[in-house]
Formats: structure tokens, sequence, C-alpha cells
């Protein structure tokens, strides 16, 4: 198997991520196997997501803004990945254009790029809601891959919807995938496991059958909805026959009037419990949930589905395998 592959995980978050990168777990009957890789940082500034991480990997995340922290004190590390906060980018309007950041969180894509410059590791692996694509009429992605190609890799990217990897969520992500220019690595994305539609796994996998009563929507929110129902057509009550629509940070604070996927179970509505969520996501049932039922959701909801990166990693490792097969 040679050395494992070292990594340093910036916005953590609970390690939806780092679950999946170093794999050797199971989830819905199938074994995912090692990736011979070993999370050596992790950084986020939200304390309850930490606290979950280190209950998970034994390993304490960086709790400081990362825009303070001096890129020598990472210790080694052959990839970065972070998936770096949506933020509303903007155009700054020279000649270049340049990428400008209208609010804080948007410095936080620049600090990614100053440790791939300052460290140089073999690659990076970056993810973004799909919409980042579209973002300011479609001028900032070009930008975005700009500013990491000029960071010194060979810059890819997909869209991967995690419902192709065996996972029971409509989920869609955008992946940035960077090998550092002198490895020379001729990078491919890794095929859908699942193409067809009928194969992809449904919400009924995940579900469980009795939960508290705390769960569940009261009759006078029910009958507010109903109340409104003609004016919503985002139909979040979810077909447990097919994957589950996304689900997202603020799953605690769900009402029958947002967005939000709730279910539908006779004539009475509930929400997911954390675990479901968790499921949903396609955690393993060995992780372990700590801290607030709040802030499981909200670590739950902003987490990247672990099987579906697995198979990002797994591609990842089989490309620098090519490059260095001594190590």
């Amino acid at each position: 198997m040679g050395s494992k592959l070292k990594v340093a995980s910036l916005f953590c978050g609970c390690g939806g991520t780092d679950v999946g990168m170093q794999g050797d777990f199971d989830f819905l009957g199938k074994h995912y196997e090692s990736n011979n890789v070993e999370i050596v940082y992790a950084n986020d500034i939200e304390k309850a997501a930490c606290n979950i991480f280190e209950e998970n990997f034994g390993l304490k995340p960086d709790n400081r803004d990362i825009r303070n922290i001096p890129s020598d004190e990472l210790p080694d590390f052959d990839v970065l990945t972070g998936g770096f906060p949506c933020q509303s980018f903007s155009i700054v309007a020279q000649n270049p254009k340049r990428l400008g950041i209208k609010d804080e969180k948007g410095m936080l894509f620049f600090e990614m790029c100053r440790i791939l410059k300052e460290r140089k590791p073999k690659c990076f692996i970056a993810e973004n809601v799909k919409g980042l694509m579209t973002a300011n009429k479609g001028e900032a992605f070009p930008l975005i891959v700009k500013e990491f190609q000029d960071s010194g890799y060979d810059v890819s990217y997909q869209v991967v919807r995690a419902v192709e990897y065996g996972v029971p969520q409509k989920r869609e992500r955008v992946i940035i995938v960077g090998f550092r220019l002198d490895l020379g690595v001729d990078f491919k994305f890794p095929e859908p496991v699942t193409a067809e539609v009928e194969k992809y796994v449904p919400l009924k996998n995940v579900v469980d059958d009795a939960v508290d009563e705390k769960y569940f929507f009261s009759q006078k929110a029910v009958d507010g909805m109903m109340r409104n129902r003609a004016s919503m057509n985002k139909g979040r009550a979810q077909n447990i026959d097919e994957p589950c629509n996304t689900v997202g940070a603020h799953l605690a604070k769900v009402s029958l009037n947002s967005t939000d996927p709730v279910l539908m179970i006779g004539d009475r509505y509930r929400r997911f419990t954390p675990r479901e969520v968790a499921r949903i996501q396609s955690f393993p049932e060995s992780f372990k949930l700590i801290e607030s039922e709040t802030s499981q959701y909200r670590a739950l909801g902003n987490a990247i589905p672990p099987v579906m990166f697995w198979y990002i990693m797994k591609a990842v490792k089989q490309a620098l395998e090519t490059v260095h097969p001594e190590e």
C-alpha cells in the first residue's frame, strides 16, 4: 500500500469529507474500503462541529479563524481539502476582470489558495454548491478556477450528483480537483455507480418506523400549511420511494411552510431525526452524534456525503499512484 496520504481538512465541519476520504466504513450493507488516508490537520470555526469531529476522529480541529493561521503551522500534508463557504463573489470590473468579495466569508476562498501557494501539496479537492458555476451570471466561476490554476495546479471540475454514487439524496455539488503542475496528472472523475434512476437508493431505506413524538408537527402547523397550500408548490413532503431532496443546515428550524424536506406518515407530518439526516447524507451508523440536536442538524446539513466523497478520493489516490508508484 505504501505510506498513507496525509490530508489537511479546511472548513471540516463534523467531518463528512473526512469519513469519505479515510474510507473503511459501512453504509447500507456495503463496505467502503480504506483509502489509506490519514487526516493530520482539521480546521473549522464552528465549535460544536469541531466537537463532533473530535469525537469521531480523535483529532482536535484547530478552532481559530483560518485567516489568522500562518500556513507553516500546519503539519506536512499531501492533500488539501475544503468546501469553502458559499459566499457572494463579486467581479471587480477592471481589466483583466478580478474576483472580488462581497462579504467576510468570501475571503476564505483566498485563504485556501494562500495555503496552496505557500505549502504546495500534491493536490487539492474543493467543493461547493452547484450554483457557484452560475454565480454573477457565470462570471465568477472561471475566475475561481483561474485563481486555483495560478496557485500552481492543473485544475478539473465536475458537477457530481450524490444519487449516482449510492447516496439516498438528490444533492449536487461542484467538485474542483487540482494536481500540482510538476506531477503531470491526467485526472478523470469517477464514473457514476448508478446511472439508472430506478436503481437510486430510496429514502425508505434510511428512515425509521418509530420515532419520538417530538419530531411530529402539531395539527396547528399542518392546518396552517393546508391554508397556504395553493401558494406552496415546493412539494416538501418526500416520496419515500425516491431519494430525498437536499437536506440543509436549517433542519432544526424546519417548518411546513419552508422548502425543507419532511415526511408524511399517514396524514401526519414529521421532520427527520438527526440520525436519519446522517443516513440521508450517507454517514455510517457508527458515526457518533453529540452536542445539541440543533448543532447536529446544522453540522450534518452542511456536510459532504461521505460515500460520494469516498469515490472522489479513491480516484484522486489512483491518479497520484500513477505518478509516484514508489511511494
